[in-house]
């Protein structure tokens, strides 16, 4: 796999968006979070943001944390999440993200960490508990692993925090789209186009906006507001919770072509653009 930065850049020559689906190890099993990848990888997914389980998960609405602890009380640990990945990253085009809060990385240790997660093949890290004052210790770090740091950025934040979030931040910039936690919103709000604009002012990073959008309209409208990658959680978590293993991972597939249709055609040639939840 390459890495997050060269990734974006071909999409950015090609002029396409990148689609950015994030599912939860663990749920239902491992052995289906890696076919999921598999999946993912084959039909449409430029970037697999993989979360990492954990007990108190801050920024998650109820359907990442009801898979969080799904996950975790069938024992899944970070070592075995590692396992699967060094077997299934070596396939794939797709660079892996890896979610994580920040008490899991202290109790390893960072350069631990950071090594452990290298050698998975895991090319990018959101640490979505990690102040911006606090990071520079990770990313440094992690620059030597091959590993980017990406920060986010929240509809709350100043002028002159979105400035020094946007020249920390290594791939890309996670916009966060609303105020509160991940999950299922009927539509994404007019101030995400402004959000995109005031970046755009200070930076020429790319830019993923996620948290909320979980339709095809939504996320074909991020795209025509000029965002370089949208990023999709819940609606891939629920639909792989759904039913059997088997039938979760078709529902999978089958919501990645449609996302990834609504942000590679233009509107007038769109599927319907409705909410595929």
């Amino acid at each position: 796999m390459t890495s997050i930065s060269a990734s974006f850049q071909t999409l950015r020559d090609r002029q396409q968006c990148a689609l950015i689906p994030f599912i939860t190890a663990g749920d239902p099993n491992l052995e289906t979070t890696a076919e999921a990848i598999r999946i993912l990888d084959r039909n449409g997914a430029d970037f697999i943001e993989l979360g990492v389980p954990y007990s108190d998960p801050l920024a998650d609405g109820p359907v990442i944390q009801a898979a969080a602890t799904r996950a975790l009380e069938k024992g899944t640990k970070l070592e075995q999440i590692l396992e699967m990945l060094q077997a299934v990253t070596p396939s794939l085009k797709a660079p892996i993200i890896l979610f994580t809060y920040y008490n899991p990385i202290l109790h390893r240790g960072i350069k631990s960490f950071l090594g452990k997660i290298a050698d998975a093949g895991v090319r990018g890290l959101v640490v979505p508990d990690l102040p911006l004052e606090e990071a520079e210790e990770l990313i440094q770090t992690a620059a030597s692993f091959g590993i980017e740091v990406i920060l986010l950025v929240a509809p709350t934040s100043s002028r002159d925090r979105i400035e020094a979030i946007a020249h920390q931040s290594q791939g890309f910039i996670y916009l966060v789209s609303v105020t509160g936690v991940t999950g299922i919103r009927a539509q994404i709000q007019d101030r995400v186009k402004y959000l995109l604009t005031d970046l755009r002012s200070v930076t020429d990073k790319p830019i993923g906006v996620g948290f909320g959008i979980s339709g095809t309209e939504q996320a074909h409208q991020v795209k025509e507001w000029g965002a370089d990658a949208v990023i999709v959680g819940s609606a891939f978590v629920k639909r792989l919770a759904e039913g059997s293993p088997a039938e979760g991972l078709q529902a999978v597939e089958q919501l990645c072509k449609e996302l990834k249709t609504a942000i590679t055609e233009s509107r007038r040639e769109s599927p319907s653009l409705q909410e595929v939840r």
